[in-house]
């Protein structure tokens, strides 16, 4: 679960900078679209290593998932009594929602693929046009709420995430849920800067 969650985090961190790509134009942007399709030219064929990266995403995803599930039965199975207070009272905010910010996660990156990947979920949707598609789907109110909504949930599953999974792997100490709290804000930032880019007009 360490292990796939830091793959993933480096991922976010990644498609981040791609996204921010966008307030340099749609010339700058729809360039860096089409350059991640001619990654391992001519070794790899036009799209191949887009396709293998997919790929790879999604068994993180579903590794990440299927430990996550097991970890929590494994963890009711230790205490089948639940505590008289519920959560234990030195768990944050963001350690309590972790199990169901997960599974909301997990529903919006359906969603997010069928929005903004595939499409089927933006009617104004132009197939190698992001540009466009980003500005056609964060012109929309109710759009940018669920983006808005599943980022600030991303952030807080980052910021304990990061930490837990570093405390696995065996690193631990102040200096690691600091570098937890800054990627978080980093990241959500960065993603959070795309909508409101839109809304406000300086990516138009």
């Amino acid at each position: 679960m360490a292990v796939t969650g830091l793959a993933l985090v480096a991922f976010l961190f990644a498609h981040m900078l791609g996204n921010l790509k966008v307030f340099l134009g749609a010339a700058d942007l729809n360039a860096y679209s089409a350059w991640l399709r001619t990654i391992g030219e001519p070794a790899l064929p036009y799209g191949v290593f887009l396709w293998i990266m997919r790929v790879g995403l999604v068994v993180a995803v579903v590794l990440h998932i299927t430990a996550a599930v097991q970890l929590s039965i494994r963890d009711r199975r230790a205490r089948p009594v639940r505590y008289v207070h519920g959560q234990r009272a030195r768990a944050g905010f963001a350690t309590s929602t972790m199990r169901w910010g997960g599974a909301t996660l997990a529903v919006y990156v359906v969603w997010h693929i069928l929005d903004l990947t595939v499409g089927v979920a933006n009617r104004d949707f132009v197939d190698g046009d992001p540009y466009h598609n980003i500005r056609a789907d964060f012109g929309v109110w109710w759009v940018n709420v669920i983006y808005i909504v599943a980022l600030l949930m991303l952030g807080l599953h980052l910021n304990h995430g990061f930490w837990s999974a570093a405390r696995t792997l065996g690193v631990a100490g102040n200096a690691v849920r600091t570098i937890g709290a800054v990627l978080a804000v980093v990241i959500t930032g960065g993603f959070l800067a795309v909508p409101i880019g839109v809304m406000t007009g300086l990516v138009a």
